[in-house]
């Protein structure tokens, strides 16, 4: 029974680690798929060209 308790506590501990490392891939992912982007206009241009000028400095 102590064998099938640290089984099942290693593969939660390796799910939630799994979970956290793809998160940031899936929501990169589902970002580009759904088109829901801040974009090149309205602030998201202000923005874009800040950083880029800040960049070249």
């Amino acid at each position: 029974m102590a064998a099938l308790a640290s089984s099942a506590i290693l593969s939660l501990r390796l799910l939630v680690l799994t979970g956290l490392l793809m998160a940031p891939i899936g929501a990169v992912a589902y970002n580009k798929a759904t088109g829901a982007s801040a974009g090149k206009h309205g602030a998201g241009l202000v923005l874009f060209v800040t950083l880029q000028r800040q960049a070249m400095s």
